[in-house]
């Protein structure tokens, strides 16, 4: 039983978890869960597997519930949440083959559906239970919205790779996952659009945390540059960096800002992110390979609905609603052009005094 090898194991799988977790990109590691939260996630992956060797499928959903709630509460982000279940998920395979355990097609299977199970419902759990905590604190309807749609975008994209990795399959729960966000999403695009025609958008000042910004943002910039086969690379910043601003803006616009690099940079291409920093500004340049912009001045690129380039996807309100939201925060959106080469995009920010 697949149940019994983890538990004589226990120690090896665990060291074994925290290599793969050291070795990762992005989320990029810590402490806590180094020390804390690879022991949990696989006890909490364990305690699933129990159950589905039982079988009590019903049962792994609520367990898979519960232990959402126990991460949000320890801390963990969504993208911990789901590396952290693949990490101890291919730690075991890993460690049967070295030891040459044999793992029938139905351990395979029972191994992959309670990985399945135990990412689709947590990371459901976890979102939902997150998003409340933002309804509790009072936050203005907008910026649940932008909030909601960022969330949907990152669970999205973090379960299609759990997906495409192939260590789930598309017709199981995580499969449904990536669709319900899909669909969640549309409808949220939809609504925000209206109300950013009518109406300004509401934000707050507020001491951002850069690198944990860029980290979330990196996930899912780093999907749409490999469907575009082109290199993506975020200069590291330093971790106590903050600026000053309203965070789901700013991660709206460094969000538009590198879907558009990505969209618009050649085929095997390069998007660079870097930061400078000066006493009081922190400006962040997203810098492409898109061969120079069309004829036209640079600055008529903030209009609403303006779109030159030859891929019109989109309804081109992506930089006006940018330039807008950076202005209102303090901070200015501007590009330059470099003919034959690409343009580069910068964001201006207010550094905070408190870094």
């Amino acid at each position: 039983m697949l149940f019994d090898f983890i538990a004589r194991h226990r120690d090896q799988l665990v060291a074994r978890a925290r290599d793969k977790v050291r070795a990762r990109r992005a989320p990029r590691p810590t402490e806590t869960e180094l020390l804390h939260g690879v022991p949990l996630f696989l006890d909490q992956f364990t305690s699933r597997l129990k159950l589905t060797e039982a079988p009590d499928v019903g049962q792994i959903s609520v367990t898979a519930a519960i232990h959402g709630g126990e991460l949000l509460a320890a801390g963990f982000t969504i993208g911990q949440v789901v590396h952290g279940y693949g990490d101890i998920c291919q730690a075991v395979m890993e460690l049967a083959v070295e030891l040459e355990i044999s793992i029938t097609p139905a351990n395979f299977k029972t191994l992959n559906m309670c990985l399945d199970i135990a990412i689709a419902e947590a990371v459901t759990e976890y979102t939902t239970r997150r998003e409340q905590q933002i309804v509790d604190r009072d936050t203005e309807a907008r910026g649940i919205l932008a909030h909601e749609l960022r969330n949907l975008m990152n669970t999205a994209t973090l379960a299609f790779e759990a997906v495409r990795s192939g260590s789930v399959g598309v017709g199981g729960s995580t499969g449904q996952l990536v669709a319900t966000s899909l669909v969640r999403m549309s409808e949220l695009v939809a609504e925000s659009v209206a109300e950013v025609r009518l109406a300004g958008r509401m934000h707050r000042a507020d001491r951002v945390r850069l690198a944990l910004l860029l980290e979330e943002i990196e996930i899912t910039a780093t999907m749409q540059a490999k469907t575009r086969e082109v290199a993506l690379a975020i200069d590291p910043v330093s971790h106590d960096l903050e600026v000053e601003g309203d965070g789901p803006i700013i991660a709206s616009i460094l969000t538009n800002l590198t879907q558009n690099a990505c969209k618009f940079t050649r085929k095997h291409g390069r998007v660079t992110v870097s930061i400078r920093v000066t006493t009081d500004r922190v400006a962040i340049e997203v810098a492409d390979e898109c061969g120079g912009l069309p004829p036209g001045e640079p600055s008529d690129l903030f209009h609403s609905y303006e779109q030159r380039g030859l891929d019109r996807s989109g309804l081109g309100l992506g930089l006006a609603i940018s330039r807008k939201g950076a202005i209102a925060i303090g901070g200015n959106l501007a590009v330059v052009d470099v003919p034959g080469v690409g343009c580069i995009f910068t964001l201006t920010l207010r550094r905070s005094a408190h870094a």
